[in-house]
């Protein structure tokens, strides 16, 4: 395949699946305008490297992991640690809460775990994808899987109050 054919590739996928990029971006970051800023990086730096790709069939895999490196070097730069509350999006009390309630319970887990709940519960990817998105053997992924959802269990059970100390084994 010519690299002008892998970039138009890259680019009509880039346009089919910007939302989904979008989500998984703001599932690290919690804020809609680095959220973009991140896709948008991902997306530079997706169509620059176009001439990489390897395995054509699996573009969308390869444009994750690369937005998924953009949101980990962006929260490095920036060092965010917790969720800025007034960036969040204006919704009913109800739903504000539960997002809220999530997004704090996501903030839980490491990065590699987030990036594989996202993925699987948020984009709806199979195991194998996510595995080859994130160069994990499918049962790594499926182990890692269920320790990070036993995780977010424990902390929405406790109402995440008492998550610290549950976690510490105090």
């Amino acid at each position: 395949m010519k690299a002008s054919e892998k970039e138009a590739l890259v680019h009509e996928c880039l346009v089919k699946n910007y939302e989904k990029y979008y989500r998984m971006a703001y599932s690290y970051v919690f804020c809609e305008q680095d959220a973009m800023d991140i896709v948008q990086e991902g997306a530079y730096r997706a169509i620059l490297k176009s001439d990489l790709l390897k395995q054509p069939e699996y573009v969308d895999t390869w444009i994750c992991k690369i937005v998924i490196n953009e949101a980990l070097r962006f929260l490095k730069k920036n060092k965010l640690a917790s969720v800025d509350m007034e960036s969040l999006p204006e919704q009913g009390k109800e739903d504000e809460v539960e997002d809220i309630d999530l997004q704090r319970a996501l903030e839980k887990l490491d990065n590699q775990e987030r990036a594989i709940v996202v993925l699987r519960y948020f984009e709806e990817e199979k195991l194998e994808n996510i595995g080859k998105t994130m160069n994990l053997n499918v049962n790594t992924v499926k182990s890692r899987l269920y320790r990070a959802m036993d995780k977010l269990k424990k902390y929405m059970e406790t109402g995440g109050a008492e998550y610290g100390k549950l976690e510490k084994g105090v």
